[in-house]
């Protein structure tokens, strides 16, 4: 197996990420991060921050992927502290939308949005967050 395929199917997706994104090879952070999204743990704030900002410039899809699955975790959780930043990540996915013209069967921006709507609509703290950063 080539080194790029183990570490795509490495056990721990987090570990071969974080490597992926220092070594760094982000093409194929993108891929991992594609290829495994229902694996990310939002709560890994440390090893998801950098791999969202990593590939974003020339892969947006894979940066707004990580930066879901971070916002997911702090709402899914209640997380009130994290409010803050996935309010700051929402904003970012807003940002990169318009250079992914294919979310690969995942909701655009605007989809997820009215998904997050829906889900959290209650969460007055972290709407207004995400209204402060306008």
């Amino acid at each position: 197996m080539r080194p790029v395929s183990a570490l795509l199917a490495f056990g721990d997706p987090h570990r071969a990420l974080d490597f992926l994104v220092a070594w760094p090879n982000l093409e194929c952070a993108s891929r991992l991060v594609l290829a495994r999204a229902r694996e990310l743990d939002g709560n890994l704030y440390e090893v998801l921050a950098p791999a969202g900002d990593a590939p974003e410039e020339k892969y947006p899809l894979a940066g707004t992927i990580v930066r879901r699955a971070m916002i997911d975790c702090a709402l899914g959780a209640a997380r009130a502290s994290r409010y803050k930043h996935a309010a700051r990540h929402l904003a970012e996915c807003a940002s990169l939308s318009a250079r992914i013209p294919d979310f690969g069967g995942r909701p655009d921006h605007a989809g997820y949005l009215q998904n997050l709507r829906a889900a959290h609509g209650r969460k007055a703290a972290f709407w207004q967050e995400l209204d402060s950063l306008s």
